[in-house]
């Protein structure tokens, strides 16, 4: 199981990579095997403000249907349009092509809210 330790997690199996004021979020490697194929990806939030662990969007495998939920309060500035055509990629590269959304921050305080690798590695006992 591929856990970036550059990452921060959250207990609802998002990642969140921080770029300055910009959070780039998607789903874990742990969170896309427990899915499964994923066949879809919606998000309709974007240009919204929302709050930290409010549902952003949902993403949709063969099995199941999961709601997406914000890892940190702020504006949804960009949703991957790439996964409009291509929602596998979440399954193929969840860290790379198949991220989800970007996040401009509104409170960087919540980052330090954020789990560490090690401390998602022992949420899902890796």
């Amino acid at each position: 199981m591929n856990i970036p330790s550059e990452l921060k997690y959250t207990k609802d199996h998002e990642w969140i990579r921080i770029e300055g004021d910009i959070a780039v979020v998607g789903i874990t490697d742990f969170a896309q095997g427990e899915l499964g194929d994923i066949v879809y990806v919606e998000v309709e939030t974007v240009d919204e403000t929302l709050d930290k662990e409010e549902v952003f969007g949902t993403v949709e495998a063969v099995k199941t249907v999961s709601d997406l939920f914000l890892p940190l309060s702020g504006e949804i500035m960009e949703f991957n349009e790439g996964l409009e055509d291509e929602p596998e990629k979440v399954n193929t590269d969840p860290y790379g092509e198949g991220w989800m959304i970007k996040i401009k921050i509104s409170d960087t305080t919540e980052i330090d809210d954020l789990m560490t690798d090690l401390e998602y590695k022992e949420l899902v006992g890796a």
